[in-house]
């Protein structure tokens, strides 16, 4: 499936590398010069900034993409094995970790534990299924499947579309702890936009909280009271942006011009924002590094570099 890419001016012609139909950030082929670090040697590796906590995100350290977890004491592989597992996301308790891989060829969702362990498969479909994203109850997942966005009932294993009447392709859902509202990205003509709608039975039609085409991957804080999301309409490549649940209060966070800033992960306390920053446009080139960016005053700060690629941060 097609999907958004790092430098939101290409959105208009495909949803290519970072997103919608795929956790994938686009074509990797894997370097057989790369080899799987050691245990030890990962837990050698530390954060460069000290943060509470605990951050999974997805690389490519070894060939392929795998997950990692990261904390101030060191990093874990999740992992390890010959296909890409990628977009990892926490259970609202942070007990679970769902995430796509294509251990088949074909895109599912799989959930396991936050050691790495008891890996499940949730949803095995014809079709790519990629994206996941907790409910707020953690008993379903959002995932996005033919450009569309469904739900999955653990318990029962139904599925669902959750906006069965948007008009266009959509996908990167996350949802809100405080509140009935869900947040996506949306289809332009031309790009892509920030949407909101209530998921629950009977709930509104999908609202869209930005315009031009020039937006996508909205994240909810953990107090449900702002949305952190990418905007190219200030540098053409991609920074953090803010906003209330309501589309107003929009706040530029990373104001830095030669990089791309991508895939924003709120800190539990709603005080930091974590994301992925590269001088590159597409996230299958280049050095990505993990940064973070204090809300309130907008300092920026490396995170980890460790790794040549670090994306898709999540954080618990």
């Amino acid at each position: 499936m097609k999907k958004p890419m790092n430098s939101i001016q290409g959105l208009a012609v495909s949803l290519l590398l970072v997103g919608l139909g795929s956790a994938a950030c686009g074509p990797k082929s894997e370097d057989p010069e790369k080899i799987s670090p050691s245990a030890a040697a990962l837990a050698a590796l530390k954060p460069d900034f000290p943060f509470r906590g605990k951050i999974v995100f997805q690389s490519d350290a070894d060939g392929d993409d795998d997950i990692y977890r990261m904390t101030s004491g060191g990093i874990r592989k999740l992992t390890a094995n010959s296909w890409s597992d990628r977009y990892p996301r926490w259970s609202p308790d942070g007990t679970r970790i769902a995430f796509s891989a294509n251990p088949g060829g074909r895109f599912g969702i799989f959930v396991m534990n936050e050691d790495g362990s008891d890996i499940k498969a949730v949803v095995d479909a014809p079709a790519d299924a990629t994206e996941p994203a907790w409910f707020p109850d953690g008993r379903a997942l959002a995932f996005t499947r033919d450009e569309a966005l469904w739900k999955i009932d653990l318990a029962a294993g139904k599925e669902s579309r959750i906006v069965p009447d948007f008009p266009a392709a959509h996908g990167l859902s996350d949802f809100s702890p405080a509140a009935p509202l869900a947040a996506f990205t949306g289809s332009r003509s031309p790009g892509w936009d920030v949407f909101v709608l209530d998921p629950s039975p009977g709930g509104n039609r999908a609202a869209a909280l930005t315009i031009g085409g020039l937006s996508c991957r909205p994240r909810f804080s953990s107090d449900g009271k702002k949305i952190a999301y990418v905007s190219s309409s200030a540098d053409g490549k991609g920074d953090i942006w803010t906003m209330n649940p309501d589309g107003s209060g929009k706040t530029r966070l990373t104001e830095r011009d030669a990089t791309s800033d991508y895939y924003p992960a709120w800190s539990p306390d709603g005080k930091y924002i974590a994301f992925s920053s590269s001088l590159q446009h597409f996230s299958n080139q280049g050095r990505w590094s993990l940064y973070l960016v204090k809300v309130e005053s907008r300092r920026v700060t490396l995170l980890f570099s460790g790794f040549e690629r670090v994306l898709f941060p999540d954080w618990h």
